[in-house]
């Protein structure tokens, strides 16, 4: 089994990755977005370095799968914070012209060697909601956030999911769950994922009688 979780900065993709690891007996496979030298530059100045940072995006996450996947046994669940057509998204709110054009040179070459997980959930927060968990966990290079790049990657992601046909989607809205703080949050979204997948809910073991 392997599931990708998905949505907008901020909306907690990580954290439930992490939650869930334990339930499914899962391996973790985590967006290395902090070895991203460009980042920082990007939030502040997203026409000069968006070309730069998309594609060390592209080919660290390329890396970072082939060789992740490729070492993970056939008979573990996987779970991942991304999935890898989440970078056109991206993408394509930040190159024009010949970057663009060069990038989706390169991405159209490598998406045909990537593996699809069997589910992706969709993860939906309002930009207002996912800029106070932004501000919540105060990343240094995320302090100069705008929430109308966080709106337009709202409409991208909304775009894309709804029309989504190569992997089912599993649409959740967070606005109203905290997962991190309250566990019937956690285990309502255990349970569509469950569903989702086909797998019995996880029953806890019933004491034994002693009479």
């Amino acid at each position: 089994m392997y599931i990708a979780i998905e949505g907008i900065i901020g909306v907690g993709k990580t954290s439930l990755a992490r939650l869930l690891q334990p339930v499914f007996d899962a391996e973790l496979l985590l967006e290395a977005f902090d070895e991203n030298p460009f980042l920082a530059d990007f939030y502040s100045d997203r026409d000069r370095y968006a070309f730069q940072t998309q594609i060390f995006f592209l080919l660290s996450r390329y890396r970072q799968q082939q060789s992740f996947i490729s070492d993970t046994p056939s008979e573990r669940n996987l779970i991942a914070d991304y999935c890898y057509e989440k970078d056109m998204l991206f993408a394509q709110l930040t190159l024009v012209n010949d970057e663009f054009t060069t990038y989706r040179l390169v991405y159209d070459a490598l998406v045909e060697r990537i593996v699809p997980p069997d589910l992706i959930v969709y993860l939906k927060a309002k930009p207002e909601i996912a800029m106070q968990r932004i501000a919540m966990r105060d990343r240094s290079y995320e302090r100069q956030m705008d929430i109308k790049y966080l709106e337009a990657l709202y409409e991208a992601y909304e775009t894309y999911f709804t029309n989504f046909g190569d992997v089912p989607v599993l649409t959740i809205d967070t606005n109203s769950l905290n997962y991190i703080l309250f566990p019937e949050d956690l285990s309502f979204i255990t349970k569509r994922i469950q569903t989702a997948l086909g797998i019995p809910p996880f029953q806890p073991e019933l004491p034994l009688d002693g009479g």
